[in-house]
């Protein structure tokens, strides 16, 4: 799609990007439609015999984003996700039900200039406070920038394991 930031270019986008500073507008409508798509998705698998128990959701920079602010909205299915940030749109407060103890990894390197440590930091916190605390990670990779790393891959790997055990 079409993104501001991207000198209105097409590239791959769940929603318009106008900005990233923190000031910056955000397309709510276009986040709240990508959201809808999720968790249509999410059904889609359902019917189709997958437990939402066992439905992972990842993704990076935005797409992580977009999943965090999918699996907070207080209607969503359960999920578990890798995550950077979201800012103005984000369905910042206490939830209850399922999506309390939703299992969450956030990955960040400590170069990306695109989205800087800091945010991802913050996010990670405001997370723990309206989740269980302990079900938030937050890992920091030295020397990454606004990409992945082998031990990012490996961890993401540890953690799927972990939550999705293999059933024979």
């Amino acid at each position: 799609m079409p993104v501001t930031l991207n000198m209105n270019m097409a590239m791959p986008s769940w929603f318009d990007i106008i900005g990233l500073s923190l000031g910056s507008q955000e397309d709510e409508t276009g986040i709240k439609q990508a959201a809808e798509s999720v968790k249509a998705l999410t059904e889609q698998e359902v019917k189709n015999g997958i437990p939402s128990n066992r439905i992972i959701w990842g993704g990076f920079s935005q797409g992580g984003a977009l999943f965090l602010y999918t699996d907070t909205d207080r209607t969503a299915e359960a999920g578990r996700r890798r995550s950077s940030q979201l800012r103005a749109s984000f369905p910042w407060g206490p939830i209850s039900g399922v999506n309390r103890d939703i299992s969450i990894l956030q990955c960040h390197g400590d170069l990306g200039p695109l989205v800087p440590l800091m945010c991802g930091s913050f996010t990670a916190e405001r997370l723990k406070t309206f989740v269980n605390p302990a079900s938030v990670t937050f890992k920091t990779y030295g020397g990454m920038m606004h990409s992945s790393c082998q031990q990012e891959v490996m961890n993401s790997k540890q953690f799927i394991d972990k939550l999705l055990p293999r059933i024979d």
